[in-house]
């Protein structure tokens, strides 16, 4: 029994929770964090620790990513977590791809972003393989965090400098505010914020079923390239522009989406499309793909990784590499394009499920918006 009464629980300890920890605290409201897990061993951890603002869905989600990058700014430099690379080089490897950056570039979205030609993406990026390259499009907007590390680290600061609880090993089976019931007795809260992750049956069940939410699973390497290889910002290539919202939502992504369907059938069915990020020891992180997830198979399937490493050769100029690690990640998504859910079924109650993969590039918009309908 906790005998602390908090103005905030939030459940869950990834980013998002993490994320709405931190803007309440700030605020000078008592926080208590609780999650089943020792730690956090979810998809706040399993991802690139990548903030990616351009080709984000236009709208809430842009609006999000935009604001949501600048408290990653903030909170970096407060809890000291490293900034591996900063910046987006988006390569287009065919005529068509460059056609879809055009029109983006056209937009509100591209309006801080800069074409590149060949050349200029040689320049931008020294380690993209130019041959395969016809030109491409820089974004400032983007920063790089070793995710398996700045996760902790947040959760750290916070319990240092904010004196904001962490209960782990603790799984919230019900509440009646004030009163939350977990698996090693009560403790009592003013509000609380529900941030499930992929925990779609737990205590957020009776907010999400309606949504009929399933799970995406996806796949990851960690490769070392030669000691001397220097990625000078994050890279994206075709593929990327028939799965992001920010380009397929111009509608002008299908002549290329034709193209992939004829040249890269395969990866197309695995939802490859391939982003490269660089953490602080050298490494590489590599991925991604995208299929349907059930509980009883969560196994790596070593076609797919294949798929990614040839996407990955074909784009930069490695002439080896190591995979050090091989790993699966899982997010929910919903039946509709809404990349986010924040529902308030009752005042003091509110629910946030990020339905996509967006947690790590919105959470802190999304707790903003959050705190705000709080009048926080």
């Amino acid at each position: 029994m906790n005998s602390k009464k908090y103005d905030l629980a939030v459940v869950g300890a990834g980013i998002v929770g993490l994320a709405h920890a931190w803007l309440a605290a700030k605020s000078g409201l008592s926080v208590v964090v609780i999650d089943r897990d020792p730690r956090c061993v979810g998809a706040s951890i399993r991802n690139f620790g990548f903030i990616t603002v351009t080709g984000q869905r236009d709208g809430d989600t842009w609006r999000r990513a935009r604001r949501a990058r600048d408290l990653w700014q903030e909170i970096a430099e407060q809890a000291n977590i490293p900034i591996c690379h900063q910046g987006l080089t988006l390569v287009a490897q065919r005529p068509e791809a460059l056609a879809v950056l055009e029109a983006f570039k056209e937009t509100r979205m591209g309006e801080d972003c800069t074409l590149l030609t060949q050349d200029e993406v040689a320049k931008a990026c020294s380690v993209v393989r130019t041959e395969s390259c016809i030109g491409g499009m820089y974004s400032p907007h983007e920063l790089r965090v070793e995710s398996r590390d700045a996760i902790p680290q947040i959760a750290s600061w916070l319990a240092h400098s904010y004196q904001v609880d962490f209960l782990f090993n603790r799984e919230v089976l019900d509440f009646a505010l004030p009163q939350i019931q977990t698996s090693a007795g009560t403790l009592q809260a003013e509000r609380i914020v529900l941030c499930p992750g992929t925990e779609l049956n737990g205590v957020a069940k009776r907010y999400l079923q309606e949504f009929q939410l399933s799970l995406t699973q996806l796949q990851m390497l960690r490769v070392r390239p030669p000691a001397n290889f220097k990625l000078d910002s994050a890279v994206m290539s075709d593929l990327s522009f028939v799965r992001y919202a920010g380009y397929t939502g111009l509608g002008c992504h299908q002549a290329l989406l034709k193209r992939l369907e004829s040249e890269a059938p395969e990866s197309l069915a695995a939802g490859i499309h391939l982003i490269v990020v660089q953490s602080g020891d050298g490494s590489l992180v590599v991925g991604d793909s995208h299929h349907p997830a059930t509980p009883y198979e969560p196994y790596a399937i070593e076609s797919v990784d294949r798929l990614i490493l040839k996407h990955l050769e074909e784009t930069l100029l490695l002439t080896h590499y190591d995979v050090s690690h091989r790993w699966t990640g899982r997010y929910p998504v919903g039946p509709n394009d809404q990349d986010a859910l924040i529902l308030s079924p009752e005042d003091n109650v509110r629910v946030v499920s990020v339905t996509s993969g967006t947690g790590a590039s919105t959470a802190f918009g999304l707790a903003e918006e959050v705190m705000q309908s709080w009048g926080i």
